[in-house]
């Protein structure tokens, strides 16, 4: 039987009355346990009263929406570079800090114009690239590169970056069986569905789950190769490496290992048709910390452990204990560096607007993500359909510009996503476009960060519609873009990213009705209440920014690490008493007279 504790946690994001109320899969005796116990339901109740209080008490401080200066004033306890960096030489200078990732900071590619360096796209190498340029250490990634393997050394390493170089890249290589089996197969095809309880059926097979393991054998064996020291830190990122951490422990067992899913948790009804769950909990609790998006996520991944492990679960720390070893579950909400051009008082001269010929004085709608089934895309565009059929007066001045970058095009469910896309705009196109007008204009491809802010910049309304997102990050770019404070924010309420944003619109994408409303709401919201709900999301996006992400992950390792160097020194210390020899007091009397005797003997 397992011993759960449930008592209130100050470190945690919900409190046991807030835990009862929102999670329905913890069992029935645990929420009796709580509630039958009045201390622990008056201490429960007093202090989400007191947190409601304070929360209100932060909302009613803040400026004015019409008065207030559109400059965000600069707080010293923000977290920025600077700040990330100072933390890392006070708590990990000289530590040997190794990071894993699927992708590799650094792609080399060969072109005509000789090989050339590029950073891949994403939030990824923006939030981890300052850990290891600070710490010096190693970052271990699969070398996706067309010229990888031209650039490393005979170790497969390459220092970078390559204008200043700072830390050791190592590359994995895999085979095209193996990236296919274990990458597109297993992780992608397997567990990406099921995590964002996708309407896409999971598939697992065991060629696939072969390779997998094989790969985290291969990373593993990479670490192991590159720590300097028997007690490293390292950072795994991510469901392709859900394996690692163990692996890790069983060779390194003095290793900190901090593991962080970026991608939502499922409840454990769902977690429980993977065929390897066990394998694969049992693989993650090798790391001291696990780390989730949001509160629910930490929910449902030790509920899994609960009803397929057994373990000490301790609801007051978030804490599993099992296989005589305790890891900490925590939550640490990713987001974007904050742009560090100084603030505008007004959005650029619209070259986006020119270039997507739109006429002056309409109205632009904008939506971004990878082009993948768990991001809304055929729903979102039914409901474009729909509000130009209801809302006539829009045509003519309403654009929608989709970028969708492609992504995974080997996965067969991918490419018939890509295709039905395609489909739905030339419908619309035809249905509804004219010689001088396209309603719909989408853009199957990449787009570079410096498009991206012109279009956040321009856009009136800025749309994510996923059906489930682990946070999503073109909602904070997007805020933290317009520096005129204006434009509308809808935001899918199963994206991690509403928690944090409550000023959005929040929308079910499945209710296409209710979509199609908020669109209509959002084209005809008044400029002073877009600038109160954009002042307040980018207040909030500036604070809680990658640094912040990236501090708080490194102070609880910092933590773990001097926990257990402090439980080690102990356990060395009761080892060596234990092995020393036990004297009786006759002895140690007849030891004290010797030693006295020899002191008064003259010439001793």
């Amino acid at each position: 039987m397992q011993d759960k504790m449930n008592v209130q946690d100050n470190n945690s994001d919900l409190d046991p009355l807030q835990s009862v109320l929102i999670d329905p899969h913890r069992s029935r005796l645990n929420r009796l346990r709580t509630f039958l116990d009045p201390g622990k339901l008056t201490s429960a109740v007093s202090r989400a009263l007191a947190d409601a209080k304070t929360a209100i008490s932060d909302r009613l401080n803040r400026p004015d929406a019409a008065g207030a200066e559109s400059t965000i004033a600069h707080n010293p306890n923000d977290w920025d570079l600077a700040r990330l960096r100072t933390l890392i030489g006070q708590e990990l200078a000289g530590s040997d800090v190794i990071i894993v990732s699927n992708r590799e900071p650094y792609i080399h590619s060969a072109g005509p114009d000789g090989i050339r360096c590029a950073i891949p796209a994403g939030g990824l190498v923006s939030a981890l690239e300052p850990i290891a340029r600070g710490c010096g250490g190693t970052w271990i990634a699969h070398g996706s590169g067309s010229a990888d393997r031209e650039t490393v050394d005979d170790q497969d390493r390459i220092q970078v970056p390559p204008d200043n170089p700072s830390y050791a890249l190592r590359r994995v290589w895999l085979s095209p069986e193996e990236e296919k089996g274990y990458y597109l197969g297993f992780a992608n095809e397997g567990l990406w569905p099921l995590c964002h309880n996708a309407f896409v059926r999971p598939i697992f097979r065991e060629d696939d789950w072969n390779h997998y393991k094989t790969v985290n054998a291969r990373f593993a064996d990479a670490v192991i190769e590159e720590a300097r020291t028997e007690a490293p830190i390292v950072i795994v990122q991510d469901y392709h490496f859900s394996l690692l951490p163990r692996m890790i422990r069983e060779r390194l067992p003095n290793a900190t290992i901090v593991t962080f899913w970026h991608i939502p948790w499922p409840n454990a009804e769902v977690f429980g048709i993977c065929p390897h769950a066990t394998e694969i909990l049992d693989g993650m609790l090798g790391s001291d910390i696990i780390g989730f998006q949001v509160p629910l996520f930490r929910i449902n991944f030790v509920e899994c452990i609960d009803r397929t492990l057994e373990s000490r679960i301790n609801h007051e720390n978030w804490s599993v204990r099992y296989g005589g070893k305790t890891s900490q579950v925590r939550t640490y909400p990713i987001s974007i560096a904050w742009p560090d051009q100084p603030l505008r008082t007004a959005i650029s001269s619209p070259t986006a607007r020119e270039a997507l010929g739109i006429k002056p004085g309409a109205k632009l709608i904008l939506a971004v993500g990878r082009l993948d089934y768990t991001k809304g895309i055929p729903e979102f565009l039914q409901a474009f359909e729909d509000l130009l059929t209801q809302h006539p007066e829009h045509c003519g001045r309403v654009h929608l510009y989709y970028v969708a970058a492609p992504s995974r095009g080997e996965v067969t469910s991918y490419r018939t996503l890509h295709k039905d896309c395609l489909r739905i705009s030339q419908a619309i196109n035809d249905r509804f476009g004219t010689e001088d007008y396209k309603p719909l204009l989408f853009a199957d491809r990449h787009a570079d960060r410096d498009e991206l802010s012109r279009l956040y910049r321009e856009a009136d309304v800025c749309v994510v519609p996923s059906l489930h997102d682990g946070m999503n990050l073109v909602a904070k770019e997007f805020v933290a873009e317009r520096e005129d404070e204006q434009g509308v924010l809808i935001l899918s309420r199963f994206a991690g990213a509403i928690q944090e944003l409550p000023e959005a619109l929040a929308v079910n994408p499945f209710d296409l009705s209710k979509l199609t409303a908020t669109l209509r709401a959002a084209l005809k919201m008044p400029r002073t209440e877009q600038t109160e709900r954009m002042r307040r999301m980018r207040e909030t996006v500036r604070s809680k920014n990658i640094y912040r992400w990236a501090g708080r992950l490194l102070e609880d390792a910092a933590h773990v690490r001097a926990r257990n160097q402090l439980l080690r020194r102990g356990a060395q210390t009761q080892d060596r008493l234990a092995r020393a020899p036990l004297r009786s007091p006759s002895e140690i009397s007849l030891r004290k007279t010797t030693r006295k005797n020899d002191a008064e003997t003259p010439g001793s």
